[in-house]
């Protein structure tokens, strides 16, 4: 199984890409792993909430293929432990699926479209925090799934 992490615009705090970078490199010891950024769109100060949603909304509709499993990071989505998040990952790669998307939106959520596409929507906490911040936060639990699905010493009890 491949993992894809699906973004809406690039990440330009330099503290968020070394830690990218280093988590992205841990985690493809485990499994296939690619990052598919969505630009935001240019003229994103002149269009409203909605319409930027709907801009980015296409762009990441565009990026799934036919068997693609979705998965949204959402404020309303359901809430793991990381214990919780590597069975989950764990039963997704015993499933069959071939590509297992994560998809980040951008700083006002994902459109309708989005949503409607999902196969599920998890959450990584009750607070909000940045999108960027979010992309860091995220490949660590997807790290420390990796670890703890291998039995390895990263993650304790």
């Amino acid at each position: 199984m491949k993992i894809i992490i699906t973004a809406v615009g690039k990440t330009f705090q330099q503290f968020v890409s070394e830690g990218l970078d280093d988590y992205y490199s841990r985690i493809k010891h485990y499994l296939p792993l690619e990052t598919h950024i969505i630009n935001e769109a240019k003229s994103a100060k002149n269009l409203s909430i909605q319409q930027q949603k709907d801009y980015e909304g296409e762009l990441i509709l565009k990026s799934f293929q036919a068997g693609d499993y979705k998965v949204l990071l959402d404020e309303k989505g359901q809430s793991f432990s990381s214990t919780g998040f590597a069975s989950f990952i764990e039963k997704r790669m015993q499933s069959g699926i071939k590509r297992l998307i994560f998809v980040i939106g951008g700083a006002y959520g994902f459109s309708q479209n989005v949503y409607n596409a999902a196969d599920e929507k998890i959450t990584l906490s009750q607070m909000t925090f940045s999108h960027q911040l979010v992309r860091l936060i995220f490949a660590e639990q997807l790290y420390r799934a990796m670890t703890i699905i291998n039995k390895e010493q990263y993650h304790h009890s």
